[in-house]
């Protein structure tokens, strides 16, 4: 792995993201609710990206704040697809771990960055 985990595993998470995306509108023939799922799932990562580009610490500390927010609605889209029984149990399991441990390093990372 890699110096930097957060972005490996936010990569690797927007990856996984993507495969359950292709599945639901391939197999399960949903449309709308998996762009949202889609969209933030991938995006953290891309603020988490994002942030590795900043020219000071607070604007860091803001583009690790959204990924952390990007991250928890990619969590409430992940149980609502579960819920609605879009996605099986062992590939949400997965998700939703993954979308935890990011969560929390995410969480903390912020607050370390912002002195809390």
């Amino acid at each position: 792995m890699s110096e930097n985990v957060v972005l490996e595993k936010s990569y690797k998470f927007a990856l996984h993201i993507v495969e359950i995306y292709r599945n639901l509108t391939e197999e399960k023939r949903e449309y709308v609710l998996s762009k949202s799922l889609l969209a933030d799932g991938t995006n953290v990562g891309a603020y988490v990206e994002s942030a590795q580009e900043t020219e000071s610490r607070a604007a860091f500390a803001h583009e690790m704040g959204i990924a952390l927010q990007k991250a928890g609605r990619t969590k409430f889209w992940l149980n609502l697809m579960h819920d609605g029984r879009f996605i099986e149990e062992q590939e949400y399991q997965k998700a939703y771990e993954e979308c935890l441990e990011i969560k929390r390093l995410l969480g903390s990372i912020v607050k370390k960055t912002r002195g809390v």
